[in-house]
């Protein structure tokens, strides 16, 4: 069901391209190439199951989670707007 001037379907258009946006950006930040054997950053080992689960992984675990703060995912933008952005 569309509202106001859109057409039928158009909201569900938004939510697949929003999906596809946020797949695509996942697929950019995936490592690729070689893995490391060694942590780039504290030297330790990678455990091999890790090595083996993460094509591409450069980082122990701990290294990893210290890491992933400073490149955590910012959401794309609203598409729609939020409905309180719609009442003012």
């Amino acid at each position: 069901m569309a509202g106001g001037w859109s057409r039928d379907g158009a909201v569900q258009d938004q939510i697949d391209q929003s999906i596809a946006d946020a797949v695509e950006q996942a697929r950019r930040a995936l490592a690729s190439g070689a893995g490391r054997a060694d942590c780039e950053d504290c030297g330790d080992t990678i455990p091999e199951a890790r090595r083996l689960a993460v094509p591409g992984v450069r980082r122990c675990v701990a290294c990893q989670e210290a890491q992933e703060p400073e490149t955590s995912f910012r959401g794309t933008f609203n598409r729609r707007g939020s409905k309180d952005s719609q009442l003012r």
